[in-house]
């Protein structure tokens, strides 16, 4: 059977700055388009372009960073007899390689486990969030924690997971009055995602729980303990498990 190529006409791509090129696979948060984004990651990464970057993942785009005085460099060294801008020739190359992308190709995933403390001081929405599904706490959490959970992108603050995948059964809307201070480690459902908060900051998703695991890893490269394309699966602990965690975090 032939291989599925990507229809570049579904896609389109716009300059950001005299830097950078968007392009965009669709609107929706759809594994379709998560898997269009990191098949072109990976042939960048593979095979990149003189002055490329880095690229950077969303929803349902890739931004792709270059250094337009190395393209025009590398162009100008070239026998190509048309002179081109270095937007124009990064956007011919992304073009070329877009072409290339292969539909049908498999990706791999890295899962993750993460521990959860659900409920009480740790997650003080969890009642909430069972009351406004007609569910038991019992009931949330045995949902949530048997799900899987793909990550999306990493953003709004350093580490900071969009997980789709959710249950429609355990779907929440966020909090009407954002909290000015929310712990890192926070577990919480907004709509039709989860997440868990990596450092303390302001935040209005429904706090169902708190895992002693670190996300933001500033002395790490990348400092980030998930990725776009990561697995993740939740685990429940007890709050003696969650505070010999912690402890031991504290003492590495």
């Amino acid at each position: 059977m032939p291989e599925k190529l990507l229809n570049i006409t579904a896609c389109t791509l716009s300059p950001l700055g005299d830097s950078a090129i968007v392009i965009t696979f669709g609107n929706g948060m759809e594994y379709s388009i998560h898997k269009k984004i990191k098949l072109l990651i990976e042939l960048l990464e593979d095979e990149p372009f003189a002055g490329f970057i880095e690229c950077v993942p969303a929803f349902t785009n890739l931004t792709v960073f270059y250094d337009p005085l190395v393209v025009y460099k590398d162009q100008k060294q070239s026998n190509d007899t048309e002179a081109m801008s270095p937007y124009e020739v990064v956007r011919s190359i992304l073009e070329m390689k877009l072409r290339d992308l292969k539909e049908d190709k498999k990706l791999s995933h890295r899962t993750v486990s993460i521990p959860v403390c659900y409920g009480k001081e740790y997650g003080p929405d969890l009642e909430y969030v069972a009351r406004y599904n007609d569910l038991t706490t019992d009931e949330i959490i045995h949902i949530h924690s048997t799900g899987e959970y793909l990550t999306y992108m990493i953003g709004f603050a350093p580490g900071f997971p969009f997980l789709g995948g959710l249950s429609e059964e355990i779907a929440t809307p966020r909090r009407s009055s954002p909290r000015m201070t929310i712990p890192a480690g926070a577990v919480g459902i907004a709509g039709m995602q989860t997440g868990v908060y990596p450092i303390s900051t302001p935040g209005g998703w429904q706090l169902i729980g708190q895992t002693p695991t670190k996300l933001f890893l500033p002395n790490v490269n990348p400092p980030s303990l998930l990725q776009a394309g990561d697995i993740v699966k939740f685990h429940p602990i007890s709050d003696q498990e969650y505070k010999e965690m912690i402890l031991k975090e504290g003492v590495q």
